[in-house]
């Protein structure tokens, strides 16, 4: 007998339609699994049999051919194995095939046949959510984070026998439905805060310039000066996801299988933080079958480098493209696929190797060859998509022994808001949203200067030995801080402030 199974499988992080057949005929007991099934589908076959049997269901000694179609794409991972199990049971006449054509059916089974989370539920749900039949059948712990779809009945369940009995009762489960509202508010909280930094003025007023324009942003300091800690906190500070950012994060998150199950959806803007021996698939993403990197994870977040001229070289070279586009494209002989990377970058550095240099007792080590050659790691067009360098001192002693109120990440956020509604008021219309996606036709449009502050740019520029590429840099920072002032023109001590926030382009390191 035949029966048919409705799931659906991943390629990168969109969903597919699968249609599993599943014909038991006379012959020898064998299973033969057909669809281009890669090693964890093809070990499903004992996995399903073990749980079918612990679940008290008879396994049929005939043979069983199981096809995944369509059958030119390769398939992977063990949500098919509830879908198997259904579809044996049905073919076996033990379950009535005709209840199987109105759910999509996902989940992985244990050998004692309760059900285990899989892995990019939302995406499948969301995928679901476009098809004639919108309910799904699937694990318990899977169950928040496909209920996030408003529009389809999502049915959890724990146990492969509770599966079939729910098919022949359907009463006996009711379709769960969250109050997305209060959970995307209830899970939108941060555990650290600016107040908790001591010091470090103008490098707190520095990063709500970078959150406030979109800027990415380079910290030069020695060891312990607080750059990771100020980094942790720029999440904080940024404007508050939307629920199309939530689900967009949530997506690529649910594919890689770190989305916490209690929680369902990501509702703060995610921080990572790769090791500087991460490879360049790490990173940008890939594989032989493609999935997102760290650049994917941090969508709409912040992706902080630490210790960045230790990172690879090709590493580093391979951000270029996503911090100009917003994504990233990993080709393959058969397929391209796209994931979404559009992050604020945060990177940390030493002043040189030993990290030293310029400090408050002068102990470096480094030559001055050492010195740029550590410098020169770091390429001029990497550079040239950071539009702010700062330096972050030690903090001093009386800094972190004050008992004095700090400045928490509300206030900041606060002006930070305000600031990127200016921008979305005078980039309507335009292909960009806040100041560091202008091109040089809005940079001209949009961050003209008086004769005053032409005279300024153009001193700096001959002076300080600014290359040509920080002129358009200096000119977006010196829009922002505008905006963070409320000022409709650029005036000179905005242009001041901005030239300070060129530190490599001032010969640093000289």
């Amino acid at each position: 007998m035949l029966a048919k199974v409705f799931s659906f499988g991943l390629l990168g992080i969109e969903a597919y339609p699968v249609e599993i057949e599943v014909d038991i005929s006379r012959g020898l007991p064998a299973v033969m699994l057909v669809g281009l099934a890669d090693t964890a589908i093809r070990e499903s076959k004992e996995r399903v049999k073990s749980a079918i049997k612990n679940s008290g269901f008879n396994w049929p000694q005939e043979r069983i051919t199981v096809n995944l179609a369509p059958s030119d794409i390769k398939k992977e991972g063990a949500c098919f194995d509830l879908a198997i199990a259904m579809g044996i049971l049905a073919a076996s006449q033990q379950l009535n095939s005709d209840k199987l054509k109105d759910y999509h059916i996902l989940g992985e089974l244990s050998l004692d046949g309760s059900l285990r989370p899989s892995k990019g539920i939302l995406p499948i749900g969301i995928a679901i959510a476009k098809s004639k039949v919108k309910s799904m059948l699937v694990s318990h712990q899977n169950a928040r984070e496909a209920a996030i779809v408003s529009n389809i009945c999502v049915f959890p369940v724990k146990t492969l026998r509770e599966a079939v009995e729910f098919l022949n009762n359907p009463e006996t489960i009711k379709p769960l439905k969250l109050d997305l509202a209060g959970l995307f508010k209830q899970n939108a909280d941060y555990e650290v805060d600016f107040n908790e930094v001591k010091g470090q003025y103008l490098a707190k007023r520095a990063l709500e310039v970078a959150v406030a324009g979109g800027h990415n942003v380079l910290m030069i300091g020695p060891p312990g000066s607080g750059k990771t800690m100020l980094a942790k906190r720029i999440s904080t500070i940024m404007p508050d996801l939307t629920f199309e950012e939530a689900l967009e994060i949530t997506k690529i998150h649910s594919v890689t299988g770190i989305l916490p199950a209690k929680d369902g959806i990501m509702s703060c803007r995610p921080f990572r933080l790769p090791h500087h021996t991460s490879s360049s698939v790490a990173l940008i993403g890939g594989g032989s079958m493609p999935g997102p990197g760290e650049i994917s994870l941090a969508h709409q977040g912040v992706l902080f480098l630490d210790e960045l001229p230790e990172f690879h070289r090709d590493c580093l070279e391979a951000l270029r493209q996503p911090l100009e586009d917003g994504f990233i494209r990993v080709s393959r002989a058969t397929k391209s696929f796209v994931f979404p990377a559009s992050f604020m970058l945060v990177c940390a550095m030493n002043p040189c190797k030993c990290g030293h240099y310029h400090g408050p007792k002068s102990s470096c080590r480094c030559s001055t060859t050492q010195i740029h050659s550590y410098r020169s790691k770091i390429s001029g067009p990497l550079l040239d998509r950071i539009d702010i360098h700062i330096e972050v001192p030690p903090a001093r002693y009386q800094e972190l022994t004050s008992v004095g109120p700090a400045e928490n990440s509300a206030q900041i956020k606060e002006r930070v808001d305000k600031a990127r509604s200016i921008q979305r008021e005078r980039l309507k219309g335009e292909r960009a949203f806040y100041n560091a996606r202008m091109n040089h036709r809005q940079v001209r449009k949009f961050c003209a200067l008086g004769k005053e502050e032409n005279e300024l740019l153009k001193m700096a520029m001959s002076e300080l030995n600014f290359s040509a590429r920080a002129y358009d840099k200096i000119l977006k920072v010196s829009r922002t801080i505008a905006d963070l002032a409320e000022s409709q023109d650029i005036k000179a001590g905005h242009l001041s402030e901005a030239i300070q926030y060129r530190s490599l382009d001032r010969d640093f390191f000289s």
